[in-house]
């Protein structure tokens, strides 16, 4: 089986590839200066002369709070150009089944938690990530479109909650909150530095799931294709407060200061937690505590800074 992945050498992609169940497939994963998936012909001529089995969609350009809030356009046109172009350019070429990656951010901020499926475009998107969140919401639909219009062609959205893991980005300034506060808390250790700061209260609750678990049900839902809902979750079902990340982080890397609190800065939406009640019908549960996932993530990421 013939398998063309985009984003191949982002943190999803990556882990995608270091799953066990890879070694079973032939997997095309371009580099973007191997493919630009912002233009429409070169995608078009890369998938007919792969001629693959499935897309999978993973690539995207993403970021923390900061990042998004600082380029909401690049955020808009680079996500919508890339999934607009992957999806219709797989839909030319015939090919059947593709898996799209969505995001929790789709969900409006004040929608009820846990967050579900058919609550897309119920309400107002979060201000600090609205660019981002709309353009996977229409690569969303569209997959949904092609697939009401021909059901032949089984183009499937799965939304994770937040990700963290190996092959994260750990630059605050365009990383996520898990993956920063390693940067931060490990910086302050090694610096002798007694003060870390959050962001807001701390009391804002999350949904961060390990990447390595993402992968895992990435590759069942191709290995049981005919079975996946059309749009499911992909999350935990229980979520924690920033604070509480902070702290975990803190024990993993041996930090004992103490956390102070910036209560100028923006903490986004009170919470978000998606609903798993597909996920859990569907059969699958993720496996990584968040001690481990953070003692993996935070080998890897020392791993970076020797190297």
């Amino acid at each position: 089986m013939r398998i063309f992945l985009t984003g191949g050498r982002g943190m999803v992609g990556r882990n995608f590839m270091e799953h066990p169940a890879a070694s079973d497939y032939e997997i095309f994963a371009p580099t973007s200066s191997e493919l630009d998936l912002r233009d429409y012909k070169e995608v078009c001529n890369f998938i007919w002369h792969t001629s693959p089995d499935i897309v999978v969609h993973a690539a995207g350009r993403v970021g923390g709070i900061q990042a998004n809030m600082r380029e909401p356009v690049s955020f808009l046109i680079e996500n919508l150009d890339m999934g607009r172009n992957v999806i219709l350019s797989a839909r030319q070429a015939g090919i059947k089944k593709l898996l799209n990656l969505g995001s929790s951010c789709m969900y409006p901020r004040n929608a009820p938690n846990p967050l579900r499926e058919e609550k897309i475009l119920a309400g107002e998107l979060e201000p600090t990530n609205e660019g981002y969140a709309l353009a996977k919401i229409v690569t969303a639909k569209l997959c949904d479109y092609i697939n009401r219009k021909d059901n032949c062609f089984q183009y499937k959205t799965l939304i994770p909650c937040n990700i963290y893991g190996r092959h994260d980005k750990f630059n605050p300034e365009n990383s996520h909150m898990v993956p920063a506060a390693i940067h931060k808390i490990h910086q302050a250790k090694i610096n002798g530095v007694n003060e870390v700061l959050v962001w807001g209260t701390g009391n804002a609750r999350r949904e961060f799931m390990y990447a390595g678990d993402l992968a895992d049900c990435m590759w069942r839902a191709i290995e049981n294709f005919e079975t996946l809902p059309s749009v499911m979750n992909v999350g935990l079902g229980f979520d924690f407060s920033i604070l509480d990340y902070y702290k975990t982080i803190a024990k993993v890397v041996g930090y004992t200061g103490t956390f102070v609190h910036d209560l100028t800065k923006p903490e986004g939406m009170v919470q978000k937690l998606v609903s798993t009640e597909k996920l859990e019908k569907w059969g699958w549960a993720a496996s990584t505590t968040l001690e481990q996932g953070v003692t993996k993530t935070y080998q890897f990421y020392l791993e970076r800074i020797r190297a």
